[in-house]
């Protein structure tokens, strides 16, 4: 059966591929972006490929531009998939970085998340929320601590939201990616030379040592979409999602591990 789809943060990595990939296969699909040139871009490869769908803008920091989405469409299915990424090590990073990200990542987040539900509810839907959160929502990687802070917001959030409202016959979800080679990974790096500096932090540059080396060795983002496009889809789909395989099994060492991990 078609369902009707939003997926947010779709200019993009993960977001663009499962809206594509959901469009492909017949579901009728509301593919936001930022803002008005990534739309452009968006509806311009839609149509070289030939798919039909709706695509429209929806910043999650933007009061103003939630209620028009909310008060636009009725959905099924959200796919809360926007999100940023501020590096650096979190004893020296500055704290507006920080504040922007969990504006993105978790307050724009939750508030969307929170219309669609009364709307669920209001409608007496059965709807699903799929959140896209990280790895880092369940352990923490060394100089992204604020975001993997963000992240693991999102998870305590979902993870709510699951119980309170098992009531009401709405289904909540996670996806947690390994290290995906959209470039989001790329930019997260790069945000961190926009204020660091080692003449004047006290971070020595050496603990950035093996950078690169993990970002060349990136997997491709095609099974993580195809992952979060199966969770959205499927009404009996685990809560928490880690793909691929052996990044599950390693975060699930690591929260062993942490036991007894000494100060």
């Amino acid at each position: 059966m078609s369902k009707t789809i939003l997926i947010t943060g779709a200019a993009s990595g993960f977001g663009k591929i499962a809206a594509f990939k959901l469009a492909k296969t017949g579901h009728k699909v509301i593919a936001t972006a930022q803002i008005y040139p990534q739309m452009s871009d968006l509806i311009r490869e839609a149509i070289d490929l030939g798919l039909e769908l709706t695509v429209d803008k929806l910043d999650v920091t933007d009061s103003r531009d939630i209620a028009y989405i909310l008060q636009k469409y009725d959905i099924d299915i959200l796919i809360s998939n926007a999100g940023i990424m501020e590096g650096g090590p979190i004893a020296e990073q500055p704290l507006d970085l920080i504040r922007s990200m969990f504006d993105v990542n978790v307050f724009g987040g939750l508030e969307l998340a929170q219309g669609f539900i009364k709307k669920f509810i209001a409608q007496k839907k059965a709807g699903k929320i799929v959140f896209t959160t990280s790895m880092g929502g369940l352990w923490t990687v060394p100089y992204v601590a604020a975001y993997c802070a963000s992240k693991h917001a999102m998870e305590s959030i979902a993870e709510g939201l699951k119980t309170e409202l098992a009531p009401f016959n709405i289904k909540i979800a996670t996806c947690n990616p390994g290290v995906f080679g959209t470039g989001f990974n790329d930019r997260g790096v790069d945000t961190i030379s926009r204020w660091y500096n080692p003449e004047t932090n006290f971070t020595p540059l050496s603990a950035f040592d093996g950078t690169a080396e993990a970002l060349a060795n990136q997997l491709d983002p095609q099974s993580m979409a195809d992952c979060i496009v199966d969770v959205a889809l499927d009404d009996s789909s685990n809560f928490r999602n880690v793909h691929p395989k052996e990044t599950e099994e390693f975060v699930k060492q690591l929260q062993v591990e942490a036991w007894t991990a000494k100060s």
